[in-house]
């Protein structure tokens, strides 16, 4: 016992990123579907898939999970036991079905949705590398001329006594300026950098972000998109696991990862448990669809309807899937040009400055 205690405290003194990939997860839920599908008892699935696992934190929180269930809990109720592991509509999942024979087709369902939710994360991420890093070589370009380039030049204007230009007196205070300064800039940036960590941690810049981001131009459509394709997904998962639609929209609500989208659902779930149809209820606190758009409410009112959430869900998904990647495809699309528009205003001003101060000093000697 003495021992063991030891383990558990090396364990816990080492672990460095107590996180648990979505990679790690949808591979766990498909690990365990099949297992199960094979007439492997849970707590045997669960032995079999921790030795799968690389990540030293999500070993240890399986191990509480076999520990758990042995004790007596159910699959369900020792997962809300680990919360940081574990979403809520995932438990809400596998709560409506773990008593059926269609747990392991529900696990595979959660895994495959995951996928899909880290496929859409791993196009948004790569697509921004991109502007990110013309904008990263566009800032180095311009921090190499101010500080390496112009003070080598600078000696030419110092021994004339020619009037220069005030462009080239301004390319020569900025140059100056940056490099007397280039400590404090540095600290700035980096103060700065850890503000926005710290603020966006809080209440009200989160919802300051958040809302930032709604309306931040060519990012916008991409971030729109991307929480209403998630919405859809999670709506179809939760209806097709025969979970109530006002726990549904509740789940929704704390899963949307977004202030704005939260407050939007929070009204939601207060009209529907009175009593008022979901698109009506949209239409109420959104009418000139800013956060929701037409189409999209427009296939959900089929499903008041037709009383078919499930396929209509995963269609909106499929298509909101594809409005990302055509946001994306827009949104690299107007970077490059950004950035060259960007790049060429500031070699015409270097050029201008540097060849007319030039142009007047030979004037002046010849």
């Amino acid at each position: 016992m003495e021992n063991k205690n030891k383990n558990d405290i090396y364990n816990d003194e080492f672990i460095l990123f107590k996180k648990v990939s979505i990679v790690e997860k949808y591979n766990f839920y498909e690990y365990i579907s099949v297992m199960i599908d094979w007439g492997v008892s849970i707590v045997e699935s669960l032995k079999t898939v921790e030795k799968k696992i690389t990540s030293i934190y999500f070993k240890q929180k399986i191990k509480e999970l076999v520990t758990f269930i042995s004790s007596g809990d159910s699959f369900s109720k020792s997962m809300k036991k680990i919360p940081d592991i574990f979403t809520s509509s995932e438990i809400s999942i596998v709560e409506a079905w773990e008593s059926s024979w269609m747990l392991s087709l529900s696990l595979l369902k959660i895994s495959d949705d995951l996928k899909k939710v880290h496929d859409l994360r791993s196009k948004v991420k790569w697509a921004l590398v991109y502007p990110i890093i013309i904008f990263l070589f566009l800032f180095l370009a311009l921090f190499i001329v101010l500080t390496f380039v112009i003070p080598e030049i600078k000696p030419l204007f110092d021994t004339t006594e020619v009037e220069l230009p005030t462009s080239t007196k301004l390319l020569i205070a900025t140059s100056d300026f940056i490099i007397w300064n280039l400590w404090l800039i540095f600290l700035i940036i980096i103060s700065f950098i850890f503000f926005i960590v710290w603020y966006k941690n809080t209440q009200s810049g989160k919802k300051a972000i958040d809302e930032f981001l709604l309306w931040l131009p060519l990012v916008w459509k991409v971030y729109k998109n991307y929480i209403l394709s998630n919405i859809a997904s999670n709506l179809g998962n939760l209806t097709w696991s025969w979970v109530s639609i006002i726990k549904t929209l509740k789940l929704i609500w704390k899963s949307t990862n977004n202030s704005v989208y939260e407050w939007l659902f929070e009204d939601i779930v207060i009209r529907v448990s009175s009593g008022e149809q979901i698109v009506k209820s949209i239409e109420a606190i959104d009418p000139e669809n800013i956060y929701f758009p037409a189409d999209y409410l427009q296939m959900l009112s089929v499903w008041e309807r037709t009383a078919n959430l499930e396929t209509i869900s995963k269609k909106i998904n499929t298509q909101y899937t594809k409005e990302v990647d055509y946001s994306l495809a827009n949104l690299t699309k107007w970077i490059e040009p950004l950035a060259i528009l960007l790049a060429s205003i500031f070699v015409l001003w270097f050029a201008y400055s540097i060849l007319w101060a030039i142009l007047k000093i030979t004037q002046t000697v010849s």
